[in-house]
């Protein structure tokens, strides 16, 4: 039974070499005719050598298979012929795709993919944290254009060590991205996420709470010279199906005017500090704040056929991005449809008691009129909040805010993860931004 399931599948995708935009059939007819063209400067070769009495009767006889009838010097020639070319493409093909090959794909279904996902839409996300790796894991299969623009506002853990020893710009957010863009994401994340502990004899080693992929980008800074060149060298190293480009290059800190318990605003410094100050964000600031954009992920928004701020940490992942004011012009002006992805849970500290409506305000008050379209959230509420260990408190699905213009569009689906309902499922995601993609194709 195995064997012939093993078969009929190989049967099945033998399709995938008559699919159009493969790029293969038209270099195996131009193949075709290259070999044929040969073959007939062979058989002048052969009259030209028999008129010239360099070739004896016997061998001449045998080369244009006189000993056959007419029919089959014709049609034996091109069978084996085209076998023959069929066999070695084949084996030239296996052998220079094989360091490429996955185990569980033939060759035919990776090349399609590979072709697929080559056409497929230039999408840009805007975000940062561990909401956006999400998204861009339930792109992959669709495109390979994929750009994750990033916030370098991060100053926590070990980005914010690296940040205060090295000069530089936050790596944690990247490396997130960076290992759901690889092209083996599995043993990537697991290497890229990997926590260095203390050192035997030393519970507080220099490397204890770095991730490698923090490591990984500081040492590739320090290779290329600058952190948006460690960026492209990491494509490279990581085979990333997509690239991850920062907002800005400048040193930026994020600030937030907070309303305490008392009714007073206080001004609280720092992106990890701002969740726990215990307050009500009413705004938050970059300073400085009349900085440049990073060019590559200007030209990326203009390029863009779909534009997604989030999911992730409302103030202090997506806001942080939309605060640069060259990133927030660029968006306003885009022709692509941008969609803001609402997060599926509250954040403590940050968005408590928050509705879709709240999210969707704070985006308005932060950013230019025109930079949002349609608003994606989810409506799936029946996942038991402690399902997964934790306690989701689910942000609900109140509709847009009285401010928002008419042409923006609410759209409710179900996006929850059911083993983790404080997350989105990335396929659901996927497939709701994908969906949007198309009806505005349409219309």
């Amino acid at each position: 039974m195995r064997n012939w399931t093993h078969y009929r599948r190989k049967l099945l995708t033998r399709r995938y070499w008559l699919m159009p935009g493969l790029g293969i059939k038209r270099w195996l007819i131009l193949l075709g005719f290259g070999a044929a063209t040969t073959g007939l400067g062979i058989v002048y070769l052969i009259l030209l050598l028999r008129q010239a009495g360099w070739l004896s009767s016997a061998v001449y006889n045998v080369l244009v298979l006189r000993f056959l009838p007419v029919g089959w010097r014709m049609a034996l020639p091109l069978l084996l012929g085209t076998a023959l070319v069929l066999w070695a493409v084949i084996r030239l093909g296996l052998r220079l795709v094989a360091p490429f090959r996955r185990p569980d794909k033939m060759v035919v279904e990776s090349l399609y993919d590979y072709s697929k996902q080559n056409r497929g839409p230039h999408i840009v996300a805007i975000g940062g944290g561990t909401g956006m790796p999400g998204l861009l894991r339930g792109l992959r299969p669709y495109t390979h254009n994929i750009t994750a623009i990033v916030t370098v506002a991060d100053d926590g853990g070990s980005s914010g060590r690296l940040r205060d020893e090295l000069g530089l710009l936050p790596p944690g957010d990247f490396r997130n991205n960076l290992a759901a863009l690889a092209d083996d994401e599995a043993l990537m994340t697991q290497v890229l996420q990997y926590r260095f502990g203390g050192s035997a004899g030393n519970e507080k080693g220099d490397l204890q709470g770095h991730a490698f992929g923090n490591l990984l980008l500081a040492a590739l800074t320090g290779v290329t010279g600058s952190f948006d060149e460690a960026l492209l060298a990491a494509e490279r190293v990581l085979a990333l199906r997509g690239r991850a480009l920062p907002s800005t290059l400048a040193n930026v800190t994020l600030e937030a005017d907070v309303e305490m318990e008392d009714g007073t605003i206080q001004r609280i410094v720092g992106e990890s500090a701002i969740p726990k100050s215990g307050g009500r964000i009413k705004r938050v600031y970059l300073n400085p704040a009349n900085i440049r954009a990073y060019p590559p992920a200007v030209q990326a928004i203009f390029r863009a056929d779909l534009i997604v701020m989030g999911p992730g940490s409302l103030y202090t992942s997506i806001l942080p991005n939309l605060l640069v004011p060259d990133l927030a012009e660029a968006l306003r002006c885009a022709r692509a449809p941008k969609v803001y992805v609402c997060n599926l849970a509250i954040q403590p500290g940050e968005t408590d008691n928050y509705t879709v409506a709240d999210h969707v305000s704070a985006i308005q008050q932060h950013t230019p009129t025109g930079c949002l379209d349609s608003v994606v959230a989810n409506n799936n509420l029946s996942v038991p909040s402690h399902t997964g260990g934790g306690q989701t408190v689910y942000v609900q699905p109140v509709g847009l805010p009285p401010t928002a213009p008419e042409q923006v569009e609410m759209i409710l689906t179900d996006l929850v993860d059911e083993e983790r309902p404080w997350r989105h499922d990335s396929d659901k995601l996927a497939q709701a931004v994908m969906d949007l993609l198309s009806d505005r194709r349409k219309t």
